[in-house]
């Protein structure tokens, strides 16, 4: 059985960055559960042993593309090598404060990167993450 609306889980090594994006979240009411990871490699963790079965709406995911140990772009590289019956219950959104050129261009290299924000997070972007998925 479906949930009514999309899983979240931000990645931001910021806590600051990972409170407020979890209450935006929450303020919407258009979310199943939102967690957060203050560092990649335990998200990542998380995904990887999650039970994917326990129902088949997509997850979001915040990620910011700036964090030490591993980096938002080292995760989407670890992401697209999961099975693809993991991945097609994620759906990627990367954040940042500031991009360059070469992230832009490396994002277009990651099928599993929907779009690219700038921070801060807010009511409009979650609301356009929702209506896209």
């Amino acid at each position: 059985m479906s949930a009514p609306f999309p899983h979240f889980i931000i990645i931001d090594d910021s806590q600051l960055d990972c409170f407020i994006g979890e209450k935006i979240i929450q303020i919407t009411g258009k979310l199943s559960s939102v967690k957060t990871f203050s560092q990649a490699t335990e998200a990542f963790e998380f995904i990887k042993n999650s039970d994917h079965k326990v129902d088949d709406f997509i997850t979001v995911i915040i990620l910011d593309i700036q964090m030490p140990v591993m980096n938002g772009f080292q995760f989407v590289e670890a992401f697209e090598e999961l099975r693809e019956d993991i991945k097609s219950h994620y759906a990627i959104f990367m954040f940042s404060s500031s991009i360059n050129e070469n992230d832009k261009n490396r994002m277009e290299n990651h099928p599993s990167i929907r779009k690219f924000y700038n921070k801060p997070i807010s009511k409009d972007i979650i609301a356009s993450i929702i209506g896209s998925l």
